[in-house]
């Protein structure tokens, strides 16, 4: 069925000042804008209203995400498909406006006319048919809202074509720490903003609407995880990936994973809780307690993971993306995107990342090798041997010690003692990767935290063999 719409708007109100005289003649100047006709099968999908200009026909009104929406890669979604020399025709509806990535389940737009005003993957993609808004934007109801939530069994959002073996984001992003909201916390205002997808864009100053928002807001029960929403912004242009804050800048509140990756780096007098969630000040030198006796010129202990070698801190050991073939016959297996965020994951024989536990030899080192740190994934996996060991044996003297120490010093108060402040270097110590973020900090830290015990309880070496030579004395 053919359908003939039409659209009217004001485009612009412009003064004019009349020559040689103080009157001023504001005019309204009306454009007329005529909706093509549908072709069969669209289902309410209203696409390009120029292809050749890439202007949709939602951005003839919404301008500035239009703007924004022309300079991603979603715009040139056709083309990148095209110029690919392996391109097959199951891969155009990931690359066009239709079913796919929003509500509707049946073949719609580029799938079901094969009409070029479909290609790309333009604002529909994700909102679902514009028709009904285009045609009574007033109307509540008709306004199209993206899904948040996403998930490989979703029939909507973001996973329905950021998934499978050539881009696996949400296989890997479910198996990982961000893909669950952790049930203990998430009851908890302060946890809320991080734990919880919809609390961490309010705390981000994020107002955007999506179909799950309302529920989400006001039903623990229905609180979202850390989706690929939280960390891109669908419309952004000025940053790759799409990324709602940088990767780059080693500062806690701007850079876009410690702005939740750095609670409790530092000790809070007015809590037994020790370290949560520490990895910026860690890896950016500053965290911890910092004892009287460590001497240390400036005010940062920085190791190479957060310094310049390093440029994407974070990301750059985090999130890496690599191709693993089969070693056997040498055939493509699966592109790693580095969404599971797993810095040395468990790999399979042909190094393609699998869920669950592993020993050492068991696990990549190649995000270390290409990050720019370490030469090879050979000296990365000693150097890891050998931080952690280091680490483990310092911790290990300075609980024995702890322990020693009267449980007076332990008291919640205003005064924060020595053994508060060791006793929370010691729990920095055996958080998983604290050794490995910052090696040259951790050691410091306890080292300085062992000496200071010592000395102000009068306590001595509680292991066996002798650790003066490992404290430097």
């Amino acid at each position: 069925m053919m359908r003939s719409n039409r659209l009217r708007w004001f485009v612009v109100l412009v003064p004019i000042a009349l020559l040689f005289s103080a009157c001023v003649d504001e005019r309204v100047v009306f454009e007329q804008f005529r909706l093509p006709p549908l072709p069969e099968g669209a289902a309410n999908f209203v696409g390009y209203s120029d292809q050749q200009a890439k202007r949709t026909v939602c951005g003839n009104c919404h301008v500035g995400q239009q703007a924004d929406w022309v300079q991603t890669a979603h715009a040139s979604a056709w083309k990148t498909l095209a110029d690919n020399p392996g391109r097959q025709a199951l891969c155009e509806g990931c690359h066009s406006v239709g079913q796919r990535g929003n509500a509707v389940s049946t073949a719609a737009g580029w799938e079901a006319t094969r009409d070029v005003r479909y290609q790309d993957v333009q604002c529909e993609s994700c909102h679902g048919p514009g028709l009904a808004h285009v045609t009574n934007p007033d109307l509540d109801s008709n306004h199209p809202q993206a899904p948040l939530a996403v998930g490989a069994t979703l029939n909507q959002g973001c996973g329905e074509c950021h998934s499978g073996n050539h881009h696996p984001f949400v296989e890997e992003w479910q198996a990982s720490g961000h893909g669950r909201v952790i049930a203990s916390p998430a009851g908890r205002d302060a946890c809320n903003i991080c734990h919880t997808g919809e609390n961490v864009l309010l705390a981000w100053g994020v107002r955007s609407d999506y179909q799950e928002k309302e529920r989400a807001l006001s039903d623990p029960a229905t609180h979202l995880p850390i989706t690929c929403g939280v960390c891109h912004d669908p419309h952004a242009n000025d940053r790759k990936g799409q990324l709602r804050f940088p990767i780059d800048v080693p500062n806690e509140e701007q850079n876009l994973c410690m702005k939740c990756h750095h609670k409790r780096g530092t000790p809070d007098p007015t809590t037994f809780r020790g370290p949560h969630s520490p990895e910026g000040p860690v890896l950016l030198g500053y965290g911890g307690w910092w004892p009287p006796l460590l001497q240390f010129v400036g005010d940062t202990i920085s190791a190479s993971h957060g310094s310049a070698r390093n440029p994407r801190l974070c990301a750059g050991c985090h999130v890496n993306s690599y191709r693993v073939n089969d070693k056997q016959t040498g055939q493509f297996q699966v592109q790693v995107t580095g969404h599971s965020f797993a810095a040395i994951p468990c790999v399979d024989a042909n190094g393609a990342p699998t869920t669950g536990d592993c020993t050492l030899n068991q696990r990549s080192f190649r995000s270390c090798a290409g990050s720019g740190c370490h030469a090879t994934e050979a000296v990365a996996r000693g150097l890891y041997t050998v931080a952690e060991t280091r680490v483990v044996d310092l911790v290990s003297e300075l609980k024995a010690l702890l322990a020693r120490v009267p449980a007076s010093e332990f008291v919640v108060d205003n005064r924060y003692t020595t053994a508060e402040g060791a006793r929370f270097n010691q729990q920095l110590g055996e958080k998983k990767g604290s050794a490995i973020h910052n090696p040259l900090l951790l050691e410091a830290l306890l080292r300085s935290s062992i000496r200071q015990v010592r000395q102000d309880y009068n306590l001595p070496a509680q292991t066996a063999v002798s650790l003066e030579q490992l404290l430097g004395k």
